[in-house]
């Protein structure tokens, strides 16, 4: 809806592109998404426990299988392949849908995606887990023991996600030091190019200068991560400004340095910081040890919940401010009238004014479903959990003639989906 109301400009220039992976989402994805997250949501005690678990594995298939296709979208945006620009129409032309969808940018991006996926489900059921083993109220033997379990079994995902995510990150940013090296000179503050270039820790701002001033490095370390080399070189600021202003015309190609920066090291950060709070609950329950019930604990379990959503949202924040000016980057071993400025990508009939109010009404919005949802999971949350699944007395047997069921029972206040129906 926003390509074509916002950016009108945008969806004449790649409006041949974008088509087929969108489409191909809709139909495969979320169809699969759609389909199934219904008949799981609606199918307790109405399917058999097999066929109902395999509803929700294709509903995640679904997901996953949805993820690729927008990532494949987006990494054409920063990194374009498999067209050609046609001069009469000013537009990219796909010729090459398999180019689009293995990507080099996308095959880096993807894994980075999913794993960054799996850690926040994995830190998510780990808190929760956590949380309700160490909280005041009493918790059943049994339910006790299914919540160890999911403990456990979500410090091992957390581990492995968290690799995962450090591995792919590593090959996503090596990538990007060759297809977009203002964004990592910029994540690095990196004014000048340099060779044995030290990793930037911390960095502040010069008022007498258009980059930073970095006041602590680790030496070589970013020579080594972008190139393999200690001594390898890589380009700073400065250069990758000089050498645009000489192939696209005179423009300031440096994005939000501020927010570039600290949108990576805010990503590494939470994402640490979750991959720590595994660290430490699994040497809480070494050996089979119960989490100690105390009230730092059971803070720590909730407060460590959020951080995996952060790293995620601040990596793409990352992303994509690093990208600017560019809304379609230019591919350095590409053709190089497929590149589009986001100032060049705007519907010109958009005003400000409209601007401000409609994403002022959908932060509103989002802003409302924001408590509801952290409403609905405090609830349950805190109901344990006997309430995930729904009443075992469902009153008398319905009318079906095939026997598929039970009818359902008017109480379904301890049903965890009662909000659904």
């Amino acid at each position: 809806f926003q390509f074509g109301m916002n950016w009108a400009s945008y969806s004449r220039f790649v409006g041949d592109v974008f088509g087929a992976p969108l489409a191909m989402e809709a139909l495969v994805a979320f169809f699969l998404e759609s389909t199934f997250l219904g008949l799981w949501i609606f199918g307790w005690d109405r399917l058999s426990p097999k066929l109902h678990l395999a509803t929700i594995w294709a509903a995640a298939i679904g997901a996953t299988l949805s993820a690729y296709f927008i990532v494949a979208a987006n990494s054409w945006m920063q990194h374009p392949v498999g067209v050609i620009f046609n001069p009469e129409t000013g537009r990219a032309e796909m010729v090459d849908i398999v180019a689009v969808l293995t990507n080099s940018t996308t095959l880096a991006a993807y894994p980075h995606v999913i794993a960054g996926a799996i850690l926040t489900a994995a830190v998510f059921v780990g808190g929760i887990s956590a949380y309700l083993l160490t909280r005041e109220k009493e918790t059943a033997p049994a339910d006790r023991g299914a919540l160890r379990k999911a403990m456990r079994v979500s410090i091992y995902l957390t581990f492995a996600a968290g690799i995962a995510v450090a591995v792919s990150g590593d090959l996503q940013a090596r990538l990007m030091f060759e297809q977009q090296p203002m964004k990592m000179a910029s994540a690095e503050a990196l004014c000048d190019t340099e060779t044995n270039a030290g990793l930037s820790v911390f960095a502040v701002n010069d008022p007498g200068s258009d980059c930073s001033v970095q006041t602590w490095t680790v030496p070589d370390l970013l020579s080594l991560m972008a190139t393999h080399s200690l001594d390898g070189e890589v380009r700073g600021i400065n250069d990758v400004q000089a050498q645009y202003t000489e192939q696209f015309g005179p423009n300031d190609y440096r994005p939000n340095l501020a927010v570039t920066y600290w949108g990576f090291r805010a990503m590494i950060g939470f994402g640490a910081i979750a991959s720590f709070g595994a660290v430490v609950a699994w040497w809480l329950t070494r050996g089979g040890r119960d989490l100690p019930r105390k009230r730092w604990v059971r803070l720590a379990s909730i407060a460590v919940i959020p951080t995996p959503f952060l790293a995620n949202a601040a990596g793409w924040i990352f992303t994509e401010m690093g990208r600017q000016p560019w809304v379609v980057a230019p591919n350095p071993n590409g053709i190089p009238e497929v590149r589009l400025l986001t100032s060049d990508a705007v519907s010109g009939a958009v005003s400000t004014p409209m601007v401000i109010a409609t994403l002022g009404g959908f932060a509103l919005l989002y802003g409302v479903l924001l408590v509801v949802e952290i409403g609905l999971l405090r609830r349950y949350v805190q109901a344990g959990p006997e309430a995930v699944m729904p009443p075992t007395d469902q009153g008398p047997p319905d009318d079906d003639p095939d026997g598929g069921g039970t009818a359902p029972s008017d109480d379904a206040e301890a049903d965890v989906l009662a909000f659904a129906y």
